[in-house]
């Protein structure tokens, strides 16, 4: 099957390009890149010369399956045409994942591109919406943040095990700020230093709040997600915090909140239930999510850790994962790898 790549040239589209030269059924038939267009793929990314392409400006032929790297609102204008003219898309931007416009234009800044897309859309984290995303021609590959945030909450909610209050530490590489030059992400300004940002409010957060109120519909959560900046390249870790249901606090109940997270991940391939908090480490370059709950009995509160490699299972990992769906393909196809270690 023929795969394309729109906008190769950043790190979501590098690392696609990279888990796809390894899948047994699709060829990475065309790569595009805005600044890099004319160029050999091997020039601009030494390690995928295998692949022996050259960067577009703009997708020529037909492919099984379009990938989007582009950054909001760039992305819907270049993908629109295509999938009018019968394209399956995978979108990287946020452009797609928010149900409401004026929701997306609340937290992106700009009017959305194409809003009646936005109906047909499905929110492409497989783990909660697989039957939605094996018949979509439009899927909206989820933020990395909120990747590992629902897959850490999402059987608490829906077994109604915590209240409306949550929180979510989260803490991030710098590779998931882009590969744009920025002082922000400089060596010097990262390095040996953690830092806070986006503490007024995450653009992520609707994200969270949208598809965990789909799990278990009610009245919002009240979610503070707080983001970090760490000085490593890869990785995303999350700790959640809210409160046990009174039903379910104090009793015998709680300390079954493992068990219950087992079974709610029991047939998922890339959700692991783990005994010992996770480490960032354990998942690089791999599809997996680690997840750890547990109860402190101190104050009835629900603790959740989970860790993902955020350029796979919080991008390109999770973009392959979705065209197997979308195409019939083994979900795990391409993407058994190990973590790297050390």
């Amino acid at each position: 099957m023929k795969a394309a790549i729109i906008n190769v040239t950043g790190y979501g589209g590098a690392e696609l390009a990279r888990i796809l030269a390894g899948h047994p059924d699709f060829e990475v038939a065309a790569v595009t890149g805005r600044s890099a267009a004319g160029r050999r793929l091997a020039e601009i990314f030494p390690h995928l010369s295998e692949l022996h392409l050259d960067i577009a400006e703009e997708l020529e032929g037909d492919a099984d399956i379009v990938f989007s790297a582009l950054p909001h609102a760039a992305s819907a204008e270049k993908v629109v045409p295509l999938m009018e003219a019968g394209a399956r898309v995978v979108d990287f931007s946020a452009d797609f994942r928010l149900r409401k416009a004026t929701v997306y234009t609340e937290w992106y800044k700009v009017d959305h591109p194409s809003p009646t897309h936005l109906e047909t859309a499905v929110y492409g984290l497989p783990e909660l919406n697989r039957e939605d995303v094996r018949g979509a021609d439009l899927v909206a590959n989820p933020g990395c943040y909120p990747s590992a945030a629902i897959l850490a909450l999402a059987p608490a909610v829906s077994g109604s095990l915590i209240g409306e209050d949550v929180i979510v530490d989260a803490k991030s590489g710098v590779s998931g700020a882009g590969r744009g030059l920025s002082l922000s992400t400089h060596y010097s300004e990262v390095n040996e230093s953690l830092k806070a940002y986006s503490v007024s409010g995450h653009r992520h957060m609707p994200e969270i709040v949208q598809e965990l109120g789909r799990i278990n519909p009610g009245p919002d959560l009240r979610l503070t997600l707080l983001t970090h900046l760490v000085p490593m390249t890869r990785g995303i870790l999350v700790s959640c915090y809210a409160q046990l249901n009174e039903d379910i606090a104090g009793s015998a109940e709680a300390s079954k909140t493992t068990e219950i997270y087992t079974e709610h991940y029991r047939d998922e391939p890339f959700v692991e239930v783990v005994s010992e908090p996770p480490a960032t480490k354990q998942t690089l370059g791999s599809n997996r999510c680690l997840v750890y709950p547990t109860v402190d009995v101190r104050t009835d509160r629900l603790v959740v850790i989970a860790c993902i490699d955020n350029l796979v299972k919080g991008a390109a990992g999770q973009a392959v994962q979705n065209a197997n769906i979308m195409l019939g393909l083994p979900e795990t196809s391409g993407l058994e790898q190990l973590a790297l270690y050390p």
